[in-house]
């Protein structure tokens, strides 16, 4: 009785025809070559096409996307591991091999619209079993009335619908009773067609409340009663009506899917209902995808919603514009800044708000050609004709595809920030006009200080020059005389050491001090300054103690300024100490990364009320007592010099007990010299001897005083034969006539200068190599730079120290040696 039913229901064609009519699935038949032999109604409802577009014409392959085909068949290549050729065989080539096929693909509609489809592919074989062709249904899985005779006759559409397994076709007779249950509902719903088959109907695996629910909207729907139960399930189709709707199946394990059924009335020949088809896919993806896309949807409004409270929020006036500079949306801030209303402003050119349009619209083409721009300023005009002055920044924004879609900008108010600008400005104007007048004070007094160092200088070269003279002078002086001699060295140096401490302070003070920082050995530095300080602690009966260094240890620091400061410090404390009293030196490691040295002696000390008192100018604490000379700024100029160098200074003291002087300065790795460098040390230290033939030096210099001295110490050197000029005119004109090996340049001369007196000699190609030395009162650091930049070869600073004189003279008449042998 069951199979006479089947085959009353297949032979009448009732379940070709349903399948084949209706406009839910497509139905897309091929040859075995792929080309399109049926094309439904489904099909061309989805795609536009017209059967006669495609049939005998094109494969499915040309209707769907390219992309997706050609990564289908990468993909099912390293699945199958054989290559697969992107197009049609891309898309059946499981199908082909026997195994059933479901897939994801975007179909391209005729007028170039796309649309996923979910498509089951089935090979249609004949009754050898030999590939006749295939067919693939997609979502819309309904029939359609014409098919070619051939594939009808052969049975191979209907073997292709009810053998496959993603479809669940479910056939009932008049009553409702499943008559036909296929693979694929058993694969979906979990019976076997046994279990069901001539036992339930539909509405029994069905969600029961769902059912009720659907008789009671059809009831209102269509204005008649329908019972709850499988009369809803086909209701409309019973009466003509192509119906398709969502529902949730319940399999035989209690589990629940959604489906989406389309439900067709199967007719006899007389189009008598004698049963129905409903045909259903799993709609669990969809449902989730459906899901996933209501969540990112809710995610895209509350990401828009976040976008918009950060413009509105801005303190901006922000705006958008399309790349022709139509304004598209604007902020709060902006409808402020114009006056206008958000309606009013969209749709309208952005350069119409600005008092300037053309620049505002040369500033929308400024952006789309570099992209960016920043600080491009612009003045606003609102409705109401209030100007404001904004600094506009803007970036061009693009889509997902990288396609430019206009203009982000955004228009701060500056207008206080130009007027504080102006306050500034004016502001600048009388700092620099102060700094002007500090300058020319800070100038007038370094001219002043060079013309005291002068005036002072000058007297005292004649004095300590001569002194010195006397001192090794032949016959040698009296018993009586050396005492005198002594005592006009002792206070021409000391005088000497008062002008250069009140320099120093002046040069610290300005910042003038030449500062050359580099590796410095403080075992040399000690050395050094021992030998120097001895005597002094001789005379006063102090014993001194120096460290002897186990290894070398280096400071990054200007070695003349650190000789300087210990022998300042030196010097105190010998001055201030006790008679016998004793004078340590010792080295200790001070903060991470430098090296302190402690200068401890056994003086009166200083209680703390006076210590803070030590580092100030002219503060002479100690010397009211012991009637110890001095300008009380030594201890003001070794503080700038160490902290000049980085370094820290400070002092500890206890009454009774004496005090210790300490600094510290930044520690360095010993440097290592080169084979060549030390080579030129070497030969540095080696004293230059003068040629036995004799050389001629010439000085010029107005000062008679200064003349006798330079003759006095010449006149010991058989060697040296001198000439003397009294200004820089008759200077040259005697170089140019006897062309001496060494030139000796006071710089305040009658006339011409020692400078210009330079310069012409330079020029000149008779005097050009004569090596000149500048011997001169002026003895600033900026007097020895200058001098040393116009090219003198040396720059000795009065009053004269006879060693250091005859020193630079043999340097310069071995380098005038060398010119001359150069010349040969």
């Amino acid at each position: 009785m069951e199979s006479g039913r089947q085959k009353t229901l297949l032979k009448t064609g009732a379940l070709q025809d349903a399948i084949f009519n209706s406009a839910y699935f497509s139905s897309i038949a091929t040859d075995e070559k792929g080309v399109i032999q049926i094309f439904n109604v489904g099909a061309e409802r989805m795609l536009g096409y017209a059967a006669l577009d495609v049939v005998n014409r094109i494969t499915p392959a040309d209707i769907s996307d390219p992309q997706e085909v050609i990564a289908r068949a990468a993909a099912l290549s390293l699945e199958l591991d054989t290559p697969i050729t992107p197009g049609f065989d891309a898309l059946v080539f499981k199908a082909s091999r026997g195994i059933e096929d479901i897939y994801e693909l975007t179909y391209i509609r005729k007028d170039g619209s796309r649309f996923p489809a979910i498509v089951s592919v089935t090979a249609l074989r004949d009754e050898r079993d030999a590939i006749i062709g295939y067919l693939l249904i997609g979502t819309d899985n309904s029939a359609r009335k014409q098919a070619e005779e051939a594939l009808l006759k052969a049975g191979a559409l209907q073997s292709a619908i009810f053998n496959s397994a993603n479809f669940s076709s479910i056939a009932t007779d008049a009553k409702g009773v499943i008559q036909i249950f296929n693979v694929g509902a058993e694969r979906m719903l979990g019976y076997t067609a046994a279990e069901v088959m001539n036992k339930i109907t539909p509405a029994d695996i069905s969600d029961p409340q769902e059912v009720i629910a659907r008789a009671k909207a059809l009831s209102a729907e269509l204005g008649t009663p329908i019972t709850p139960g499988f009369e809803a399930l086909v209701f409309k189709a019973s009466r003509g009506i192509e119906d398709i709707y969502e529902l949730t199946y319940i399999r035989k394990d209690g589990s629940r899917f959604p489906a989406v059924v389309s439900v067709t009335a199967l007719r006899d020949a007389q189009d008598a209902i004698i049963g129905y088809l409903l045909i259903g896919t799993d709609n669990t993806a969809r449902k989730q995808i459906e899901e996933e896309r209501k969540k990112l949807d809710q995610r895209l409004r509350d990401q828009q919603f976040y976008t918009r409270s950060l413009i509105e929020s801005n303190i901006d006036a922000i705006m958008t514009t399309d790349p022709s500079g139509i304004i598209t949306d604007v902020n709060k801030q902006m409808e402020a800044l114009t006056g206008c209303t958000r309606d009013e402003l969209i749709g309208a050119p952005f350069k119409n708000y600005f008092t300037n349009p053309d620049r505002a619209e040369a500033g929308i083409k400024l952006v789309l050609s570099e992209k960016k721009i920043t600080n491009y300023e612009l003045t606003a005009r609102a409705r109401d004709g209030k100007e404001t002055v904004v600094s506009y920044n803007a970036t061009t924004f693009y889509d997902r595809d990288r396609k430019l879609q206009g203009v982000f900008a955004a228009a701060r108010d500056v207008t206080e920030r130009k007027r504080l600008d102006q306050v500034l400005q004016e502001q600048n104007v009388e700092l620099e006009s102060a700094k002007s007048v500090a300058e020319k004070a800070n100038l007038a007094k370094s001219d002043f200080l060079s013309s005291m160092s002068h005036e002072l200088r000058s007297p005292l070269n004649a004095i300590l020059g001569f002194a010195q003279l006397m001192e090794s002078g032949s016959p040698p002086p009296t018993p009586a005389q050396k005492e005198s001699i002594a005592q006009i060295l002792q206070a021409g140096w000391h005088l000497l050491t008062l002008i250069n401490e009140i320099l120093d302070l002046a040069k610290v003070e300005s910042r003038q001090v030449p500062m050359s920082e580099e590796p410095v050995s403080l075992a040399e530095v000690m050395l050094e300054c021992e030998a120097m300080i001895e005597p002094q602690a001789q005379q006063r009966g102090v014993r001194m103690t120096f460290p002897r260094f186990d290894r070398s240890y280096f400071v990054l620091a200007d070695r003349t300024r650190v000789k300087q400061v210990l022998i300042n410090l030196l010097s105190n404390a010998i001055k201030y100490n006790i008679r016998q009293g004793t004078v340590e030196v010792k080295y200790t490691e001070g903060t991470p990364g430098r090296i302190r040295v402690n200068i401890r002696d056994t003086g009166a000390g200083l209680p703390p009320e006076q210590l803070a008192q030590l580092f100030q100018p002219f503060n002479r604490l100690g010397q009211e007592a012991g009637g110890e000379e001095g300008t009380g700024i030594g201890l003001v100029v070794a503080k700038r010099l160490v902290e000049l160098m980085g370094g820290v200074i400070g002092v500890e003291s206890t009454v009774g007990v004496g005090s210790v002087f300490w600094f510290e300065l930044i520690a360095v790795a010993e440097p290592r010299l080169s084979m060549e460098e030390g080579e030129a040390v070497a030969l540095a230290q080696l004293p230059m001897p003068r040629g036995a033939r004799l050389h001629t030096v010439l000085y010029v210099e107005d000062n008679p005083a200064n003349l006798k001295l330079v003759e006095q110490i010449i006149a010991r050197h058989p060697d040296m034969h001198l000439l003397t000029a009294v200004n820089g005119t008759l200077g040259i004109d005697i170089a140019r006539a006897s062309r001496p090996d060494v030139i000796l340049m006071d710089i305040n001369l009658p006339g011409i200068n020692g400078f210009e007196a330079l310069k012409i000699l330079r020029s000149d190609p008779a005097t050009a190599h004569i090596p000149v030395i500048a011997v001169s009162a002026n003895a600033m650091p900026l007097d020895v730079q200058r001098g040393l930049k116009a090219g003198f070869f040396r720059y000795i600073t009065k009053p004269i120290k006879v060693n250091e004189f005859m020193e630079a003279l043999d340097v310069a008449l071995e380098f005038a040696g060398q010119g001359a042998g150069q010349g040969k």
